[in-house]
């Protein structure tokens, strides 16, 4: 298996303007109105006086979680092209080391990719345009107790969209708001970039199969098949290379550890549990497969009410890797039902959250495709190539962010990637509306998928992240897989002024 496939043999398009998959909301929503034209509004953003000179303001980057910081480590991490000419080609330095970037992780309303299950397009289009007003915007809050906000936040000079989900539903009219802003800024997403690192893997004549790996969400958009279809016909390669989906469920929500989804605590099976079950209707975890899914049950990882798993009539995963286990064998069976099936070459990972479990994803795959049956066959060996290559779009959206900023002259003279800033969004509890649960103040499920569009509250506060927002577990996780970008997390919660008042307790560490 092959990690986290990084380079392609393609030529990159010119700027990445996503083609846009559908226009979620028919009509213009409030929050454009609030943004654009009410100063009255929280939300607005004076787009008269924004910035003309924008060389030296940093990049946005934003995600419906913390799982975008995969796609922000591949910027941190970039060096694909000479920084003294801008051309192809490394040359041991860091090709945005001068740039700042300025990070949100819409926390409070994760996961996006559940908003189309419960027909909310328009309200996930709504929390992506509050994504681009933050990042465009000034206003942040000091901590979640703070009850007047700040408004020392630098705007930015791009927008980078690592959000599959967020590219998906929400392109079309983020493109059509920026439009009205009139700013002529880059903004650049994960889908296209993705299949095409995708398909340079495969030769003109060549076929096999490609799994797409993402959320529910996003693989209800049908996004990413269509692309790659798509470019498939424009690149005059085989059409008969076959493309299976597997929507993610649960799958970034036990990243984000959602309690919906993972209980690390948990010592039996919970009633507000929503992730594969023995009776889901969607999602139901098959007694016959339970042996090919060889679930880790060490420490509460699967939650069963039984002693023994075969007797369980509750059955509940509780850990990452026993989600990607169900997840990769639910792939894998249905490609073994599919007709004349070919080989899995390419594993998309299409969702932020997904990179951080290529370890647990590349040892499933090497299991999936070792498992003999008691009868001694094995119904995987031939659907998994010898190499699956794992795609990571977020090398791909680095390198088209450098040939934008490039082509708009936007290179920062004199920045400090040192000097980058990371927030997250939690409840607004002063909103005496929000509904909240569990030691950790979060939204209820039906609170947050229940509600509408074009009811202009402040559902959220955008605050620093701090180990009040962020769990120590979930920060050692990033030490360990993104340490480069950990580190400038670190520098921002104990030398940024915007911090100051931070407790030192609360300091990531």
């Amino acid at each position: 298996m092959k990690d986290l496939l990084t380079w392609g043999r393609l030529p990159v398009l010119a700027v990445l303007l996503i083609s846009p998959f559908f226009s979620s909301a028919q009509e213009p929503l409030a929050i454009e109105a609030a943004i654009l034209n009410d100063p009255r509004s929280y939300y607005h953003v004076d787009f008269a006086n924004y910035p003309k000179d924008l060389k030296d303001f940093p990049i946005g980057v934003f995600d419906s979680g913390t799982g975008g910081l995969t796609v922000l480590d591949a910027l941190v991490n970039f060096d694909e092209f000479k920084n003294d000419s801008r051309k192809l080609g490394r040359d041991g330095q860091l090709d945005f080391q001068q740039e700042r970037f300025i990070y949100l992780a819409d926390q409070a309303n994760m996961p996006y990719g559940n908003y189309h299950a419960v027909q909310k397009d328009d309200l996930l289009v709504e929390h992506i345009l509050k994504d681009f007003q933050f990042l465009l915007g000034r206003s942040y809050y000091a901590s979640p107790s703070a009850t007047v906000p700040r408004k020392d936040k630098e705007p930015v000079k791009a927008i980078v969209i690592a959000c599959n989900t967020a590219t998906a539903y929400g392109y079309k009219d983020a493109e059509a708001f920026m439009a009205k802003t009139g700013l002529d800024i880059p903004v650049i997403g994960v889908i296209n970039a993705a299949a095409r690192g995708t398909l340079a893997l495969f030769g003109k004549e060549e076929t096999g199969s490609i799994g797409v790996f993402a959320t529910v969400g996003t693989i209800a958009s049908g996004g990413y098949e269509r692309t790659l279809r798509e470019q498939i016909q424009q690149l005059g390669m085989r059409d008969d290379i076959q493309i299976f989906n597997q929507g993610g469920h649960g799958i970034a929500e036990a990243v984000d550890e959602e309690p919906d989804f993972i209980k690390l605590d948990a010592q039996a099976p919970r009633s507000n549990y929503r992730g594969p079950a023995l009776d889901h209707s969607e999602y139901a975890i098959d007694r016959t497969l339970l042996d090919i899914y060889n679930f880790n049950f060490d420490k509460n990882q699967m939650l069963c009410d039984s002693k023994d798993a075969e007797d369980c009539s509750l059955l509940q995963i509780n850990s990452s890797e026993n989600y990607i286990r169900y997840h990769l064998v639910s792939l894998l069976e249905q490609m073994r039902k599919a007709p004349e099936a070919k080989p899995l070459k390419a594993l998309i990972l299409g969702c932020t959250h997904y990179p951080y479990l290529v370890k647990e994803i590349n040892q499933v795959l090497e299991e999936l495709r070792k498992y003999r049956g008691k009868d001694g066959a094995s119904p995987y060996a031939d659907l998994i190539h010898t190499e699956v290559h794992i795609i990571d779009p977020s090398v791909f959206v680095a390198r088209e962010l450098h040939e934008a900023m490039a082509k708009q002259d936007l290179f920062s003279r004199e920045g400090d990637m040192a000097q980058s800033e990371f927030y997250i969004s939690v409840p607004n509890t002063d909103n005496a509306d929000v509904r909240l649960e569990g030691e950790e103040l979060r939204f209820t499920y039906d609170y947050k998928y229940g509600r509408s569009a074009n009811v202009l509250q402040e559902y959220v506060k955008v605050v620093p992240f701090d180990r009040s927002t962020i769990s120590d577990a979930t920060l050692g996780r990033f030490k360990t897989i993104i340490p480069n970008t950990y580190r400038l997390i670190n520098n921002f919660s104990n030398g940024n002024l915007k911090v100051k008042d931070t407790a030192a307790s609360l300091r990531i560490p």
